[in-house]
């Protein structure tokens, strides 16, 4: 009987530690720097924010943030690395929408949503089509009046088969029955170049990286796919003031590997609220035409879940993509 009682103890004091040295664990978080994956090539608009961003979570996590790019088809690359990476808090990355859920819906891959941890937003970018400030298309009913009478001559740029820049075009051409021919660029200041190049007659990127050509006076933007005016671009109308029903953007939050304790989530979210909202954060934000939306991670990953849906749904009337 009192060896019994002597293991029992001895079993309740080893569980009574492990319990407290996890709690001393989790309450040192982080205690190491931290490892920030961007899914896109240095220079590009994910990149910008995550480097604009990275000092401000710094101040308010207390450690430091290595942002490292891991670019390749259409962001799976690195989408897979931080889906596999250890969910200890020490590897996040950005993941963008709709990439890092339409590439899985479109073809096979070693990720999907449920191998990732919604963290936080931070931006909602609108859509956007645009032309050369030269061209006599001045407004989307222009636009499809061309397009009408020239099947196929509109060329329009994006950033790859499946973004929502190209998804926003098919919508586009199939609510107005005319006709364009894609064209894929990797990265949008591919798009760009090709556009005020001459190479493409029009750009189907995201508003944020077409507003500062706009107040330039190089091109003109037609309208922003948002529900309402962005307030970087508040001259420019919506679609859906157009008479347009299209509302697609992209997403571009923060993730962690799926099995992350919520307390770690709950600590870098917070982190990344307060860097937001941070006065000087907000100010380069503006200078860098950032259009800001931040979402918990509950917020964040209902959103996801149901922007899933919604793809899945689209795939399975009109693929965007060869099966």
């Amino acid at each position: 009987m009192r060896k019994f009682d002597y293991l029992s103890k001895m079993i309740l004091s080893a569980a009574a530690f492990l319990a407290i040295t996890a709690t001393v664990a989790l309450a040192k978080y982080p205690d190491r720097p931290i490892t920030m994956i961007v899914a896109y090539s240095a220079g590009g608009g994910t990149d910008i924010a995550a480097r604009t961003l990275a000092p401000y979570i710094e101040k308010y996590i207390g450690t430091s943030i290595t942002v490292i790019n891991k670019a390749g088809a259409g962001g799976q690359i690195g989408f897979t690395e931080l889906a596999h990476s250890k969910p200890d808090g020490y590897t996040i990355g950005f993941i963008n929408t709709p990439n890092v859920l339409t590439i899985p819906i479109q073809r096979k891959t070693k990720y999907s949503l449920k191998d990732l941890a919604p963290v936080a937003n931070v931006v909602y970018d609108p859509g956007a089509f645009s032309m050369l400030a030269t061209s006599k298309i001045k407004t989307l009913k222009d636009l499809i009046a061309f397009a009408k009478e020239n099947p196929g001559a509109v060329t329009y740029g994006t950033t790859g088969i499946g973004s929502d820049d190209h998804l926003a075009a098919l919508q586009f051409e199939r609510q107005n029955g005319i006709v364009m021919t894609h064209i894929p660029y990797k990265g949008n200041n591919k798009v760009r170049a090709a556009l005020l190049g001459g190479h493409i007659m029009m750009a189907s990127m995201n508003i944020s990286q077409s507003i500062d050509d706009f107040k330039d006076g190089k091109i003109t933007i037609f309208g922003q796919m948002s529900e309402k005016r962005w307030s970087g671009a508040p001259q420019i109308p919506t679609f859906k003031e157009q008479g347009f029903n299209i509302i697609m953007g992209s997403d571009r939050g923060i993730g962690a590997p799926a099995g992350i304790d919520p307390k770690i989530v709950l600590t870098i979210s917070d982190a990344v609220a307060k860097a937001i909202a941070d006065p000087e954060f907000q100010e380069k934000a503006k200078k860098q035409s950032l259009p800001l939306t931040y979402m918990s991670a509950k917020e964040f990953t209902e959103h996801l879940e149901k922007s899933e849906k919604n793809f899945q749904k689209i795939w399975d009337e009109t693929p965007w993509a060869k099966k």
